[in-house]
């Protein structure tokens, strides 16, 4: 059972603006790139489902950051169907994610008082996922449907939407700067902000700074939105 109700995993992802995104198969690796997240000032973290030990490690980060780091708020990605939504609900999972929208996995979240983020690369897609409840649609793979530009075009008739998008956001000014301009709600990075250079030199406190360095990055760009 998650341990965070959805309205505060919204809020705190509002807050915050950044939702770092990650999977690796090694469990204390992937303890230690959640804590150099939170301790950046990123409590809300995305794990990936995709490998065959992604259930394993994603269940005991649940347990061990529960006890070790409780403001933690992990959640699920590459989500496609709903019997997967469920076994990582079930399991604690605060939010999901998914590459696609599938309105069974909008319903199962729903049902749950889950967050639920899916990928959407069209104004109709995201005007469906707006329908089945989603709060905060999750533009993918955001560099490849128009970047910053199309966000900027959807929020123009649909002033109402909440934009996280991912893929094609880099944690440098730049990126950022024109991402939140463009009405982006908060960004969501993967690679390119928890690298494999950083990972495979273990350089947990690298990874904390580049954390922190994006989110005063996003708040110096909301400073500057006026609408």
């Amino acid at each position: 059972m998650a341990r965070f109700a959805r309205i505060d995993v919204i809020n705190t992802m509002y807050e915050i603006g950044l939702v770092p995104v990650f999977y690796n198969k090694d469990l204390e690796i992937s303890k230690q790139i959640v804590h150099a997240c939170v301790e950046g000032g990123a409590k809300v973290v995305e794990f990936a489902n995709r490998g065959d030990r992604a259930f394993f490690v994603f269940s005991h980060l649940i347990d061990y950051f529960a006890e070790s780091r409780p403001e933690a708020i992990l959640g699920i990605g590459s989500v496609l169907e709903p019997g997967t939504a469920s076994l990582y609900i079930n399991r604690g999972a605060n939010f999901v994610v998914g590459p696609i929208l599938n309105s069974e996995v909008a319903d199962l979240c729903n049902r749950r008082k889950i967050l639920y983020s899916p990928g959407c690369g069209s104004v109709t897609e995201i005007s469906s996922a707006e329908a089945l409840g989603v709060e905060i649609v999750k533009v993918f793979p955001g560099g490849s449907v128009g970047g910053p530009a199309f966000v900027k075009a959807i929020l123009g008739p649909m002033p109402w939407a909440r934009i996280m998008p991912t893929g094609g956001v880099s944690p440098t000014k730049e990126s950022i700067q024109e991402w939140i301009e463009a009405g982006a709600a908060c960004l969501a990075m993967g690679s390119k902000l928890i690298s494999k250079d950083l990972v495979n030199r273990g350089d947990w406190h690298g990874l904390a700074e580049k954390v922190r360095e994006c989110i005063a990055l996003i708040k110096e760009a909301r400073g500057l939105v006026t609408f």
